[in-house]
């Protein structure tokens, strides 16, 4: 009902229409989070790998808590990455930002696999690839609003390479 009062009112006042990027609009965006889940997904596949390393395939109450806790986080932050990218995809890109930067659907679709990808092995390569592409996001958004970017090694117990902006 309220729409039908709306649609008349507008029909005699011809309200301007104005669109906005996202519910609120914020306007804050960022893929700092996607990177640092990123960089969470390696290192759990690093801690995985050293834990079985150090026990084997053992079945002892330390060994099943930590695998436990790893797997958890490396599926947690593996998701977060994928839904940071989604976030800026639908709400911040647009239609000439992808005329711009063609390779950004499939980029993000890469992202969305290798996140998913990543969930489901304890693969160092597929870790690095999410990073990697995540990376690239992050350089094209950047990019997208104006601002030089470099790639400095992550101050963390994984030190690869992750794109900051230079502010």
């Amino acid at each position: 009902m309220l729409h039908k009062i709306v649609q008349k009112l507008d029909q005699h006042a011809h309200f301007e229409s104005v669109d906005a990027h996202c519910d609120i609009p914020c306007g804050i965006y960022d893929p700092h989070h996607a990177l640092i889940g990123a960089l969470t997904v390696i290192r759990m596949v690093d801690l995985i790998n050293a834990l079985v390393k150090e026990h084997g395939q053992g079945s002892t109450a330390e060994f099943i808590n930590g695998m436990a806790r790893y797997i958890a986080v490396k599926e947690e932050h593996a998701e977060l990455t994928k839904h940071e990218i989604r976030i800026i995809w639908g709400d911040f890109i647009k239609a000439q930002h992808v005329e711009t930067y063609p390779q950004l659907n499939g980029l993000v679709h890469k992202i969305m696999q290798l996140g998913s990808k990543a969930r489901q092995t304890v693969d160092r390569e597929t870790a690095l690839a999410l990073l990697e592409a995540v990376n690239e996001f992050a350089e094209i958004f950047w990019q997208i609003k104006g601002i030089e970017t470099k790639r400095v090694p992550a101050p963390f117990p994984v030190s690869e390479e992750m794109v900051l902006p230079v502010l």
